[in-house]
């Protein structure tokens, strides 16, 4: 059904690290318009492959600025073309790639206040920035800046708990630590930093746009408990920092009206409201429409585990975010290089690289498979930073292979405790009504979802994520016109398609006994043990909970040092 002539409409962009897309919807959440650039073929002369520039010291990874705003102009004149009416457009929001920044020039703030609408963007632009190519979320060269800034806040650990994660190479705050150390005349010519989505919306507002509290949490800069930037990281990184990235807002804030430019050169209403951009991450959070309790696992060439946390516990693993949609709340992210690429290698080795013998074999093994399991990091995981394969049979023992069906329930369960185990160490709990949202290429293996509803003892159902930020920056546009009247996000996405049920927990799910080996994993990043970890947990447990799934969340077990420790009372 098309939407009526005048009725409103919500637009909604996400610039990535390899284009900028653009999705509007009407009143209904039905999308009504679709429409992007892509940087590599329809910019080429800024020369970037796959959006980006990689230095030739392969840590450095920049992207031009202008070519961003370029885009913008490329992207509006093609929505124009194809008879985008954006006189409906009510209310507009973005999404950028997280971690990326902008240095505004001196004297910036002053052309945003006056762009001539005859004009495109990138020329009014061109001389607006001080540095040309910004730092993205690639990057890896700051790593004496991760060493200072943690040094400073007192460990890796304290610096998570103040900013939801420990210090990382491509986080805003030690980039900027970078570029203030290795181009003063430039930071000195610095009049405001952007993030990513911020300079997006400040090209929309005219001016310049507030760092929203979500993605300002990606910048090892803002307190998460606050919501104000860190006295003790501000210090650490620039003076007067705090002057340069101005004051951050709730993500639900609106901004202000549409600048004039785009009411002149496009035909936005004068009333179009920009509400606050985010990053893409939050964005989709958004877009999959996350509620309390819920858990979001991409399944693809890595894994990605979203959570909508209440009391989060930031940890030296993953990170945790200001929610986007619920001021008080709190989303986490959880990265697993270890993903789609490992599971495939089984099914070649033990499926005759056919899928359907692989789903055979997981509905031919029991759930718990019975005792045995595999610890599957073929390269340099993420979470936690460990590598080598490590198998396990029921009787504790290291093996150095496990017959082919075992080994394919091996991995899946494997794979999917170490998601669940790592989330409950942010602080997720599993509550009623929890449900499990899968995306990616594996959520259309129907074994695969069964046994993730197994391990997380929760219903399991897909969506399509096709777009998921710029829908999510849709959404948040229209939310964003009536947060402040107390309206819920969930109350104002309801109308959206359903997410479909595809799997439910065996009814024993809850009582089957795994190993508990979260811990030792943990404890062996430091140092790599000699024996079987999951024997020496056990040897150290004076209860001697052998083959039993605890988690942290469920038995207090800790860690302290080198010491492993069981808390559970018997």
């Amino acid at each position: 059904m098309a939407s009526a002539p005048r009725a409103p409409l919500y637009l909604g962009l996400d610039l990535s690290t390899q284009q900028l897309k653009a999705v509007v919807i009407d009143g209904e959440l039905r999308v009504v318009h679709q429409s992007g650039v892509q940087f590599d073929a329809e910019l080429p002369e800024f020369r970037t492959q796959g959006g980006v520039h990689i230095h030739t010291d392969r840590l450095t990874v920049t992207s031009p600025v202008l070519m961003w705003v370029k885009a913008l102009d490329l992207l509006l004149d093609k929505m124009k073309r194809a008879g985008l009416d954006f006189s409906r457009v009510r209310a507009l929001s973005g999404s950028g790639q997280q971690h990326g920044s902008v240095f505004w020039r001196r004297g910036a703030s002053e052309t945003l206040k006056h762009l001539d609408p005859d004009q495109d963007l990138h020329q009014l632009l061109q001389d607006s920035f001080s540095v040309s190519d910004s730092p993205v979320w690639m990057d890896s060269s700051s790593t004496q800046q991760c060493e200072d800034l943690q040094a400073a806040a007192g460990g890796a650990l304290r610096l998570a708990e103040i900013t939801g994660s420990r210090a990382y190479e491509r986080f805003t705050g030690n980039q900027i630590a970078k570029l203030r150390q290795s181009r003063a005349e430039e930071f000195q010519d610095t009049e405001r930093i952007s993030l990513v989505s911020s300079f997006a919306a400040s090209l929309f507002l005219g001016g310049y746009a507030a760092i929203d509290y979500s993605d300002g949490s990606g910048m090892n800069l803002l307190d998460i408990r606050t919501r104000n930037w860190s006295e003790i990281c501000l210090q650490a990184t620039a003076p007067h920092l705090d002057q340069l990235l101005g004051a951050p807002l709730p993500s639900t804030s609106v901004l202000g009206p549409v600048s004039s430019y785009f009411v002149h050169r496009y035909g936005f209403s004068e009333s179009c409201s920009v509400v606050a951009f985010t990053g893409d991450n939050p964005a989709s959070l958004a877009g999959m429409r996350l509620q309390p309790g819920d858990v979001a696992v991409s399944l693809g060439t890595s894994d990605t585990v979203f959570l909508w946390l209440q009391q989060p516990r930031p940890a030296l693993e993953g990170h945790v975010f200001c929610n986007p949609v619920e001021q008080q709340e709190y989303m986490a992210l959880l990265c697993f290089k270890n993903g789609s690429l490992t599971r495939e290698r089984v099914r070649n080795e033990c499926a005759g690289a056919s899928w359907e013998l692989f789903s055979a074999a997981l509905r031919d093994t029991p759930l718990g498979n019975h005792g045995n399991i595999g610890f599957y990091f073929e390269t340099m995981e993420i979470t936690p930073p460990v590598i080598g394969v490590h198998r396990f049979d029921s009787a504790d023992c290291e093996v150095s292979s496990l017959s082919p069906q075992v080994e394919v329930r091996a991995v899946v369960e494997g794979q999917f405790l170490s998601r669940r185990l790592h989330a409950e160490r942010l602080g997720y709990s599993i509550i009623p009504g929890t449900r499990v949202l899968a995306t990616g290429g594996a959520s259309s293996n129907k074994e695969i979802l069964q046994v993730l509803s197994d391990v997380f003892n929760a219903p399991v159902y897909t969506i399509d994520l096709s777009d998921s930020t710029c829908l999510g920056s849709a959404y948040r546009a229209l939310h964003g016109l009536v947060a402040e009247s107390g309206a819920s996000f969930v109350d104002v996405v309801k109308k959206a398609p359903e997410p479909r049920l595809v799997a439910t927990p065996h009814p024993k799910a809850k009582e089957v006994r795994r190993p508990l080996y979260d811990d030792a994993l943990l404890a062996s990043e430091a140092e790599p043990c000699s024996r079987s970890l999951r024997q020496e947990l056990h040897e150290t447990c004076p209860h001697n909970h052998r083959n039993t799934f605890c988690s942290p969340a469920e038995t207090n077990t800790s860690v302290s040092g080198d010491t492993l420790r069981c808390t559970t009372s018997c």
